[in-house]
């Protein structure tokens, strides 16, 4: 039969099923095994999972040759592939990919605690051979994949603010791709967390909820700078709530009231996390998951690579046309607030953000809103703008390559949901408005 390059059948791949993998000792005695995982890397290329120091780790070492023979989950036909240990790798994207794999693979043949990667076993792919036999025909290709990816960057195209861009990519998810429940993060490089600034399928948006680097499938996916994709539940990667904030290490006595609950699927069993990537490195992460079982197949995860380069294209060339956004023309007189005063209380050290004695925001943001209240109460502005914000020393702002556009949308929701009578609207490329509906008491701590 022919040789299939080894692209064509990577759901071979998935985990599914057991590969066996055969090898020699140097005086020719050859051992068969079942191996937890065989891991695409490329054309070229595969990974088999190192958990134990077995009789075929200890042959590998000694004679790098092997023979691995996989069977397709859907046509039952059997491949045999013929490989030559390279490398083992115990860190980075590919260790950290396998590792999820491996722990969505673990929990769903009820081997948690078992199943323990000790590193990832690289090797080159010498031949790829379809063995004689029956087999069922094969699933119909999907359709509208390479259709879906096209009409999102079309969508983005035509999008002027970042706000726009989160919405069409989300509302792409949904209406193109048939994902019923996402979220896009991004990243705060003073604090190494990440925060949301929107989401789609939730009973709550979650706005404002934060993941470590290095926390689940998201925080992996945005420490190793690659894709992580699981097809089963697991334990290993679930988030059972937000990580607190920084006011809950500085005061524990106020530190259950600044956590903004974490918007995710209480059991998920599928999970994709997609990082967003610039010229200047990482900007936050595209976010899917699902309740159903291996939902998400490699064509989707190369989808979602796709839309999220397009996301983080259009977000840096955002940034750079808001900073060099015209100063706006005079604004009309605001209009006078009425009803009780708004207390609205900043913390200094960590610049989190009560209105009312409820928590609204910390960090960066909580310092523009600080900002901004205090201009407006000394002298009644309400007009600002990107660059300004950027050029003031006292906000503390992280570098330049820091998205401030994502802060103040992140801002402008948090005040949409929890305090109606403080709004940001944007007046144009780079410039926005705040409204204030009552009078406020700034109380600064």
């Amino acid at each position: 039969m022919n040789a299939p390059p080894l692209g064509e059948i990577r759901a071979c791949f998935e985990g599914a099923i057991p590969a066996m993998v055969a090898t020699c000792d140097p005086a020719g005695m050859p051992n068969v095994a079942y191996i937890s995982q065989v891991y695409y890397v490329d054309e070229h290329h595969v990974a088999l999972s190192f958990q134990f120091f077995n009789k075929t780790r200890q042959n590998i070492l000694a004679n790098p040759n092997a023979v691995v023979l996989l069977l397709h989950p859907v046509t039952a036909q059997f491949y045999r592939l013929r490989i030559r240990y390279l490398r083992t790798e115990t860190g980075g994207p590919l260790f950290e990919g396998m590792k999820a794999q491996l722990a969505g693979i673990a929990s769903h043949t009820g081997m948690q605690g078992v199943f323990r990667l000790l590193g990832s076993d690289v090797y080159a792919v010498e031949q790829v051979e379809a063995l004689p036999g029956r087999s069922l025909p094969p699933r119909l290709p999907r359709s509208g994949t390479l259709g879906a990816v096209r009409r999102t960057s079309e969508r983005l195209a035509r999008c002027a603010s970042l706000d726009e861009a989160l919405a069409a990519v989300l509302s792409s998810l949904t209406d193109l791709m048939d994902v019923r429940h996402a979220m896009v993060l991004m990243l705060d490089a003073a604090t190494q967390r990440l925060y949301t600034v929107a989401s789609v399928g939730y009973a709550t948006s979650g706005v404002g909820s934060e993941i470590a680097i290095g926390q689940g499938v998201i925080g992996v996916a945005a420490r190793e700078r690659s894709p992580v994709r699981i097809g089963h539940m697991t334990s290993a990667y679930l988030y059972s709530r937000a990580m607190r904030s920084s006011l809950e290490a500085d005061s524990p006595g106020l530190g259950p009231r600044t956590e903004i609950p974490y918007p995710g699927l209480p059991q998920p069993h599928s999970q994709l996390a997609v990082p967003i990537s610039s010229a200047r490195g990482l900007l936050g992460v595209l976010f899917v998951e699902s309740p159903n079982d291996l939902q998400f197949g490699y064509e989707d995860e190369d989808a979602l690579v796709a839309i999220a380069g397009h996301l983080g294209a259009a977000i840096e060339l955002m940034q750079a046309l808001d900073d060099a956004a015209e100063p706006a023309a005079a604004p009309p007189l605001p209009a006078a607030a009425r009803g009780t005063p708004l207390v609205v209380r900043h913390f200094a050290s960590n610049d989190s953000v009560f209105v009312q004695d409820s928590y609204l925001i910390k960090g960066v943001a909580g310092a523009i809103l600080c900002k901004l209240l205090r201009d407006y109460l000394e002298s009644g502005r309400t007009e600002f703008s990107n660059r300004e914000l950027r050029l003031d020393g006292s906000l503390r702002l992280p570098d330049v390559s820091d998205n401030l556009e994502a802060r103040l949308l992140l801002l402008q929701r948090r005040l949409a949901e929890q305090s109606p009578d403080l709004r940001i609207e944007k007046t144009g490329r780079g410039r926005f408005r705040l409204v204030v509906l009552r009078p406020v008491q700034l109380v600064r701590t």
